[in-house]
């Protein structure tokens, strides 16, 4: 019986262990969440239309300092303009605008790029979307010097440990489901 509490026990905490480490949903999504700082690499922007009845027209997305914009995956029906400082070779994307699509409730607006985040630090974006400008969709990326190190292999094992623990308590309670009463 302790055996079974203890099972339970730790099915609970694998669950709220994954939960915990899942991102949590913005409104507007960037991905991926986590990148190597320094390298170039395609991102990728989910704006949905969420207000009922409403249809989404334009996206605004403030880029953050340090935060470079190399090219842009063409989006059909969409017109793009972009807000540089400097010029040529050596300008640096500030904002980009999208217009003229029209993504009703329920579905997303996707854009994709090349960029190189050049700091390891947090990435911080505005979007501005909708018929209604909203700043609330803040989504964030998190650039790291390297993916190796001990940080990442303790969360790697942490997670594994607990999608073990949550298999074995389901394998448990089905096993020995209703041949006796939890005390």
């Amino acid at each position: 019986m302790r055996v079974r509490r203890y099972l339970v026990v730790c099915a609970l905490a694998a669950a709220a262990a994954l939960v915990a480490a899942s991102g949590a949903w913005a409104h507007a999504e960037l991905t991926p969440a986590v990148v190597v700082s320094k390298h170039a690499q395609e991102f990728g922007l989910l704006v949905p239309t969420e207000k009922e009845s409403a249809t989404t027209t334009s996206i605004e997305l403030t880029v953050p300092s340090g935060f470079a914009i190399d090219s842009f995956v063409p989006s059909p029906g969409w017109k793009r303009t972009e807000q540089t400082k400097g010029s040529g070779e050596e300008a640096i994307v500030q904002m980009v605008t999208w217009t003229g699509g029209k993504v009703p409730t329920g579905e997303d607006a996707a854009f994709h790029f090349l960029a190189t985040p050049n700091d390891s630090k947090t990435y911080d974006f505005e979007v501005r979307s909708g018929p209604e400008s909203s700043d609330t969709p803040a989504p964030t990326i998190q650039a790291k010097s390297s993916f190796g190190g001990s940080s990442s292999l303790l969360a790697i094992v942490a997670l594994a440990v607990a999608g073990v623990a949550l298999l074995v308590a389901a394998v448990a309670a089905l096993a020995g489901g209703g041949r006796r009463p939890l005390a």
